[in-house]
């Protein structure tokens, strides 16, 4: 059976840390495009495109071109938005994961590997959250993915642990972070180890008009943890 264990990040996983996290975002871009086209705000755009080509033109089967045309924007829009999220934490936090992390004080990075330490299969960061409110009281989980091949064998709830059990020692109250309505997985996660749905927020305008949700969700830490 394969084993793991979980130790901070050195220089050496610098590539496979990173590869990590956007494969782990971009294979969520399917389940947003359908989330975002199951909208009612989505479907109402799609019946008014018909209908006006209808009034235009009178054909049925004319009618139908645009749907598919605003189909493929949707998906592009979509696509594009969330790897150019990637592509901004790949050139942020994520370039210099050392200085981002290792050597600020009370953050840390983390990997999970196999093969005596040098396969990286899983990561998790934490920092200081960004409301000026929660800074000196909370820290926030970051960069939480596990690769594909490697789920299922409670890696994910091992690093999310190691990122309360750091807080809790270095005296925080509370652990914060924030996922994206589509992720359920990554939610039902939370929601199992104590972690309670906060706030509702989104980042973007288009966000907001299509109801795609970032969840906060906190963790109380206590005493006993």
């Amino acid at each position: 059976m394969t084993k793991y264990y979980i130790r901070t990040y050195e220089d050496r996983d610098y590539e496979a840390a990173r590869a990590i996290f956007a494969d782990g975002l971009k294979e969520h871009n399917p389940a947003a495009f359908w989330y975002i086209l199951s909208r009612p705000q989505t479907l109402l755009i799609l019946l008014a495109a018909f209908l006006l080509a209808h009034v235009a033109s009178a054909s049925f089967w004319f009618s139908l071109g645009p749907v598919p045309v605003l189909l493929l924007v949707a998906w592009i829009l979509t696509k594009v938005s969330r790897n150019d999220y990637v592509r901004d934490a790949l050139h942020g936090d994520m370039l210099d994961i050392r200085a981002s992390y290792l050597e600020q004080k009370d953050c840390n990075f983390w990997v999970a590997v196999v093969d005596h330490g040098r396969e990286v299969v899983g990561t998790v960061a934490v920092t200081h959250p960004e409301e000026p409110s929660l800074r000196g009281r909370a820290l926030e989980l970051k960069r939480l993915s596990v690769e594909k091949g490697h789920r299922g064998r409670g890696l994910a709830k091992a690093l999310t642990q190691t990122v309360l059990r750091f807080a809790q020692e270095h005296g925080y109250k509370e652990v914060v972070l924030g996922t994206s309505v589509v992720q359920t997985s990554a939610q039902r996660l939370y929601k199992s180890m104590g972690f309670q749905r906060v706030k509702t927020i989104y980042p973007f305008l288009l966000m907001k008009l299509v109801q795609f949700h970032i969840y906060i969700y906190r963790y109380e830490i206590l005493d006993s943890y």
